[in-house]
């Protein structure tokens, strides 16, 4: 259903499509049954065309992946970071519309 430009990401494949990437990543948390992360999925479509290039838009299931959500403290979803260099560099909890997820990238790139 998402993007072809969006990637699936799980425990297994963290530290090489996040950590060691050479393009700033943004990952969604989320889950099948959660309204507000199904809400926000056409928005993140959207920023992956937008932002191609610049940034990687990926997406992780937190009931199938249970390592990196713990890692970072993942308590409420969907919640978006952007991570830089290997590094977090932002958080956002909540589903965000078109406008506010471009203003939060782009306060980050």
């Amino acid at each position: 259903m998402s993007s072809d430009l969006i990637k699936h990401i799980s425990d297994a494949t963290f530290e090489a499509e996040v950590l060691q990437s050479d393009k700033p990543v943004l990952v969604d948390y989320w889950a099948e049954w959660c309204g507000p992360c199904k809400a926000i999925a056409p928005v993140l479509d959207a920023v992956a065309a937008e932002f191609n290039g610049q940034l990687v838009v990926a997406k992780m299931n937190v009931d199938e992946n249970r390592d990196v959500p713990a890692r970072f403290g993942i308590r409420g979803i969907p919640t978006l970071m952007i991570f830089k260099g290997g590094d977090l560099a932002a958080t956002k909890v909540g589903a965000l519309n078109k406008a506010q997820l471009t203003d939060f990238i782009k306060s980050n790139l």
